[in-house]
């Protein structure tokens, strides 16, 4: 374990006087007679981290038995196959290119920001192809937060996750909405999205506080927030469908139901099923955005759906480039919202995930290669 620690060590150093002279280099000040003396403080500087660097090499070399060059060569082996990893990933976001009618993959938001530009696309498209009733599912990520990142458990419930998160998301992405209703019955699709660059007004009025349930609010847009299968919900959704009318855009944004079988059987409410049925169901209510994130076979993964386009299949591997940082790796496309069976499946055929996250692990310590 102690060789093991060491060579990393060894190589940690060597990389950042590498970093280090790259970003001296980049940054090269006007010459002056001052900044020429701190340049040569700053050469020996980088000269020592060299010279420490190889004689941590020359240790590692001597306590495994091989010779420098031995240890130097292996090591590049093993970066140069982690980096071909995070080729591969980009050169299949790369394929992905082209018109937005031919795409075929869609990237993972890396954050909020990322993820409410990608809805409003979705939702723009989907609004100008006539879906006026549409459900947004985000992934609960706060303003700050990475999508690669653990997955919340918001101990406050509900409230909690609408005041960091459902709040936050609804509110952005109704200011990055560009619709206008059409008006006075016109056909004219045009009229429907609009390039001003005002962001609109918006309001938010809670509805259940313990539910942290809310109706978020432009002039033009109603989003109702975390609904759940309470039959005050369904009123409440009658309510705004009526008030915005057969053009006016209304979007479920993550509501507590996956379907009608949500609802099952309350003693309180026996024809539950059945009007939540007619009121959301047959309405439609299309998922027309959607970001999915779970945990198969010990693998982060992500599913992402933006209209029109299929689901996308995404699973996270470490990025060997970095410290601690995570590249979303695509797996495929399903027409349906894919299973944990589906990713299981995929995970399984792809070399990448050969071995477990534990086992990559353990073999990065080790310094071996963790294919």
């Amino acid at each position: 374990m102690n060789l093991i620690i060491l060579i990393a060590y060894g190589h940690l150093a060597l990389q950042s006087v590498f970093a280090f002279q790259q970003h001296r280099i980049n940054n090269l000040p006007v010459r002056t007679s001052r900044q020429s003396s701190l340049r040569l403080s700053t050469d020996d500087d980088v000269q020592k981290l060299l010279e420490k660097a190889r004689k941590l090499r020359e240790e590692a070399a001597t306590m495994s038995g091989k010779t420098l060059q031995e240890v130097e060569d292996e090591a590049n082996q093993q970066k140069l196959a982690q980096e071909r990893i995070v080729e591969k990933a980009r050169k299949e976001r790369e394929q992905s290119s082209g018109s937005r009618s031919s795409m075929q993959i869609l990237p993972v938001p890396d954050d909020a920001k990322a993820q409410n530009e990608q809805a409003a696309a979705a939702v723009e498209r989907a609004f100008k192809d006539g879906i006026t009733r549409q459900t947004v599912r985000f992934a609960l990520i706060g303003e700050d937060e990475a999508m690669s990142g653990e997955l919340n458990e918001f101990p406050g419930g509900a409230k909690q996750m609408y005041r960091e998160c459902g709040r936050p998301l609804t509110e952005a992405l109704l200011r990055e909405l560009r619709i206008t209703p059409k008006t006075n019955g016109s056909s004219d699709d045009k009229e429907q999205i609009t390039s001003a660059s005002t962001p609109p007004t918006v309001t938010a009025e809670d509805i259940w506080d313990f539910d942290g349930s809310a109706i978020i609010s432009t002039n033009d847009v109603q989003a109702l927030v975390f609904p759940n299968t309470d039959m005050k919900y369904l009123k409440d959704i009658e309510a705004i469908d009526k008030k915005v009318g057969p053009d006016g855009l209304f979007l479920v944004v993550n509501p507590f139901w996956r379907n009608v079988e949500s609802w099952g059987f309350n003693i309180l409410a026996p024809n539950g099923k059945k009007r939540a049925q007619e009121v959301i169901f047959d309405k439609g209510y299309q998922v027309t955005y959607a970001v999915l994130r779970f945990s198969v076979r010990g693998e982060d993964c992500v599913a992402v759906k933006s209209y029109p386009y299929d689901w996308q299949m995404y699973a996270y591997r470490e990025d060997p480039s970095w410290f601690n940082q995570q590249v979303p790796i695509w797996l495929g496309k399903s027409k349906e919202e894919p299973t944990s069976s589906q990713f299981t499946e995929l995970l399984n055929s792809r070399p990448e995930f050969k071995m477990s996250k534990n086992m990559r692990q353990m073999q990065r310590m080790m310094g071996n290669d963790d294919q």
